[in-house]
């Protein structure tokens, strides 16, 4: 399938608001994921959880001996196809993944608490990680790999205790790794292709390759410099700068050249020294009057 899901139309109605399983994986779909179409994804917004009973998606069919036929699915679970025999309803998954959808990632699909797995991989996304992806506290596994992503990974993140899947390799984030909780759980293979990225797990210090933060160039008083290249090259230019300038200074004025600097530098004196005659008169005629 190809062409675009934006959607066009003016009704209030939502889209698909008991869906919990949208995989539309491996087509020709291309523009903007469809925003409006993932708030409303009730289901999943407000996903009941009732962990008493193991329950599947499924139908009751009053002509089968068993009354209750389950629904099953291929699906792509933590980077592995699995196929499911049983959907359990507990489970909700968006998989956008291997199309041509371009644009930035829609911050709305941070309202969707209750989703298990989150997979837009292989695509055309551009802009940054929306920090509103830190909200989706019961995701377990998420793949933003082989996109134009830029910008820092949001330390909002962080706030994913139950993800044990990450794969944000093949974009072109830059900055600190976040450090803690699941992050220091994920390998290099997580962030690779990445060249802007420093910290744990990668080889490249964080503290070495980071960007120092926006300050004044001296401190509080002004008395100290906060130059990064340090105040012993400071130092170093200031000497030789001197020493070139006093060299210059005594060869021009040896030798004559260039003439032109001597030769006013030699008409401004002559002109001070014949004011100082006719100064004198006047000032002796005054005392006269």
């Amino acid at each position: 399938m190809h062409g675009s899901l934006c959607v066009n139309s003016s009704r209030s109605s939502p889209f698909f608001p008991k869906i919990q399983n949208f995989d539309l994986s491996s087509n020709y779909f291309s523009g903007p994921l469809p925003a409006r179409y993932i708030d409303s994804f009730k289901a999943i917004i407000n996903l009941t959880k009732d962990a008493s009973t193991m329950t599947y998606m499924g139908v009751q069919d009053a002509n089968a001996s068993i009354g209750i036929y389950s629904y099953s699915v291929g699906i792509v679970v933590k980077g592995q196809d699995i196929t499911l025999n049983k959907i359990f309803v507990m489970w909700a998954i968006i998989d956008l993944s291997n199309n041509k959808f371009d644009g930035e990632i829609p911050k709305v699909i941070g309202k969707l608490r209750s989703l298990k797995g989150l997979n837009l991989s292989h695509n055309n996304l551009s802009g940054y990680i929306p920090s509103s992806i830190g909200s989706l506290t019961s995701l377990e596994w998420l793949d933003l790999s082989s996109n134009k992503l830029v910008g820092r990974i949001p330390r909002e993140l962080l706030n994913l205790t139950a993800l044990s899947t990450l794969n944000l390799s093949m974009n072109e984030l830059i900055g600190c790794i976040p450090h803690g909780k699941q992050f220091n759980t994920f390998g290099n293979t997580s962030y690779e292709g990445n060249k802007g990225l420093h910290g744990f797990p990668l080889s490249s210090d964080c503290n070495n390759n980071e960007l120092p933060p926006p300050s004044n160039l001296l401190e509080e008083g002004g008395s100290k410099s906060k130059i990064g290249f340090g105040w012993k090259v400071v130092l170093l230019g200031y000497g030789c700068g001197v020493v070139l300038g006093l060299g210059v200074g005594y060869v021009v004025f040896q030798t004559g050249k260039p003439k032109w600097i001597v030769s006013l530098v030699e008409d401004h004196i002559e002109k001070r020294r014949r004011r100082k005659p006719m100064t004198g008169d006047r000032n002796n005629g005054r005392r006269r009057i």
